[in-house]
């Protein structure tokens, strides 16, 4: 099964790429810039005016009597 994109093949072409990318030479400095990111992200959220670690207390509301 041949399959072709606007000229470009990529059963053909696409071990290209793992050339240029070795996992084995990236993949944990990519995995600990994405945690990084993950981390800074949360950080940020949490610290915005009234979200996260600001965020109003909840208000408890009574139960309704149950009906007879």
């Amino acid at each position: 099964m041949a399959i072709e994109f606007m000229g470009y093949k990529p059963l053909e072409n696409d071990y290209k790429f793992w050339l240029v990318v070795n996992p084995t030479t990236w993949l944990i400095p990519t995995l600990i810039a994405v945690a990084l990111t993950a981390i800074l992200i949360h950080v940020v959220a949490f610290g915005l005016e009234g979200q996260g670690w600001h965020a109003p207390a909840p208000v408890a509301v009574e139960a309704a009597p149950a009906a007879e």
